[in-house]
């Protein structure tokens, strides 16, 4: 942060010299300014102009300037480039635009994985230097209330839903929108710095705020609790609270937040397996489904979550001793597996999916003859199956009979497949969907090396007349693909064997003649009632 607000008054003041530099000419040509700003939202709230900043500043700290540029994958492609020190964006205009290859270790990616990996304890954050509000003016912003906080929701995540991209956040967006709509007011905090882990009351925080869509900035969490204790009456019976994230809280000052309005039962959503363990993917060592085994197994002796574990249960048993909480979650193979792994005493549980399949019109008629078109959807990473698509993109990018596309936020200019940039959220809802159905992909790649508690992806595939090629250990995508027959699940030697035979060629538009789907989403916590009922 002392960075970028360092970098907003000398480019406001000098930018217009910066122009003059005959590299950020030739930057211009392709950088994507809009794409910039939706993907760093800190540079624009300092004011920054997007290409000064990455000039300046944006390459060297690995961010790119456009989503089919990779900074990070251009300077490992070509090491002369880093350690000549020259800007990669620039480099890569200059020299004809080549293609950077990607080198993948020949033990796999899993390897290059393992050998990136950091220790939880590299991942904290340092400590706080910002600025705290103070609590007359979060009081202030309170008395702007809708309703005397009245019948006041709040909301705990991971970080500020208003401001970041993700499934997360898009829910938290939609439980925010049916508040608004019912003239409820809606408090969100989340942690003023990404912590990997939750806290404890040894590790002091601070919270940001979110008060009915306004960022309202930073406070302690002792504050915060004052200030509502202050602002609140005495009944609770109209006010409600949800945990999505217990990440970067403490369990205790969480309870004395909700302590001050005079609430002790609420509902905690199974976004992630958080509860279970640090590693919230319940990936040993980021690259291998654990299934959350018992603490003192030997699996976790030997992975790097193993040590952080017991931080994780012991925050979250004191959670449910304080609270008593409805576990919410979005699918019943994500509830099956909280519930043979942990012995935390939910008050109750409850499956409400994040959205459901509603049943459109049949598909276009695909034209006989065309390729197979393959799609990978969402951001190139190797938790979702990026190295999975790259790797079959690459293997099979001269066979006539697959075509591979990517529709993401971000591309990588290293892969031989056609790229659309598409950015879903509460704006553009069904952009994915959309541009699916556009693109008339037949088939999506949903292969998460993590178990998804629901996937967004994968509903959005189907909704688009895509089949879902998954993995066994990617959770409600596969249970979901079972359920509905939308696709295939394969393990990763079926899935080459799949393409090399041509077995894939089945999951075709022409072959399946597949229905087209409307999504409708749920408003989370506050159609719990509705979905209890059922």
């Amino acid at each position: 942060m002392k960075r970028l607000l360092a970098a907003a008054v000398p480019m406001r003041l000098r930018g217009r010299f910066r122009r003059l530099h005959p590299d950020h000419a030739i930057a211009a040509r392709a950088f994507d300014a809009a794409f910039y700003l939706r993907t760093y939202p800190d540079v624009g709230e300092v004011g920054a102009d997007p290409l000064d900043h990455f000039m300046t500043y944006g390459w060297r700290e690995g961010r790119d300037p456009s989503p089919d540029f990779s900074v990070r994958t251009y300077l490992e492609a070509f090491p002369e480039v880093a350690e000549s020190a020259a800007n990669p964006f620039v480099h890569w205009i200059t020299s004809g635009r080549p293609r950077a290859v990607q080198a993948e270790s020949p033990y796999g990616f899993r390897y290059d994985l393992i050998a990136r990996l950091k220790p939880v304890e590299a991942r904290l954050p340092p400590g706080f230097d910002g600025v705290v509000g103070g609590e007359a003016d979060l009081s202030a912003a309170l008395a702007r209330s809708r309703g005397g906080l009245a019948s006041l929701h709040l909301t705990f995540s991971h970080d500020d839903y208003s401001a970041n991209l993700g499934g997360l956040q898009f829910a938290i967006q939609r439980e925010a929108a049916r508040l608004a709509e019912l003239g409820r007011d809606h408090l969100h905090l989340y942690p003023a710095q990404p912590w990997p882990v939750v806290r404890t009351a040894a590790d002091p925080g601070v919270l940001g705020v979110v008060w009915n869509g306004e960022a309202l900035g930073l406070f302690t969490p002792a504050g915060i609790a004052r200030a509502l204790a202050a602002a609140a009456g005495a009944d609770a019976s109209g006010r409600s609270f949800a945990i999505h994230s217990l990440l970067g809280h403490a369990a205790d000052e969480t309870a004395d937040i909700l302590a001050a309005v005079g609430l002790t039962r609420g509902v905690f959503w199974l976004h992630d397996f958080a509860s279970l363990c640090a590693g919230f993917h319940l990936l040993r060592n980021d690259v291998e489904d654990c299934a959350a085994p018992p603490p003192d197994s030997a699996a976790c002796g030997v992975c790097v979550y193993g040590p952080w574990r017991g931080r994780h249960l012991a925050e979250h048993a004191r959670l449910f001793e304080r609270l008593e909480l409805t576990v919410a979650a979005p699918s019943r193979a994500t509830l099956d597996l909280w519930s043979a792994s942990t012995a935390l005493p939910a008050a109750g549980a409850v499956v409400l999916p994040h959205a459901v399949l509603e049943a459109r019109e049949p598909a276009p008629a695909a034209p006989d003859g065309r390729p197979l078109r393959i799609a990978y959807a969402g951001l190139p990473v190797a938790h979702k199956g990026w190295p999975i698509f790259r790797t079959l993109a690459t293997r099979f990018a001269d066979d006539p009979r697959y075509e591979f596309h990517h529709l993401g936020a971000r591309g990588d200019a290293t892969l031989p497949a056609a790229f659309q940039p598409v950015s879903a959220g509460a704006a553009q809802p069904l952009a994915m969907r959309d541009a699916l159905q556009a693109t008339g992909i037949d088939a999506v790649l949903v292969w998460p090396l993590c178990r998804e508690t629901f996937s967004f992806v994968a509903y959005e595939a189907v909704a688009a007349g895509c089949a879902v090629i998954t993995g066994p250990d990617s959770g409600n995508v596969a249970a979901f693909v079972v359920e509905t027959g939308h696709g295939r699940v394969l393990d990763e030697a079926a899935l080459t064997g799949a393409f090399e035979s041509g077995a894939v060629l089945e999951l075709g538009r022409a072959r399946r003649a597949p229905m087209l789907y409307d999504l409708r989403y749920s408003a989370l916590t506050l159609d719990l009632a509705a979905a209890a009922s059922e």
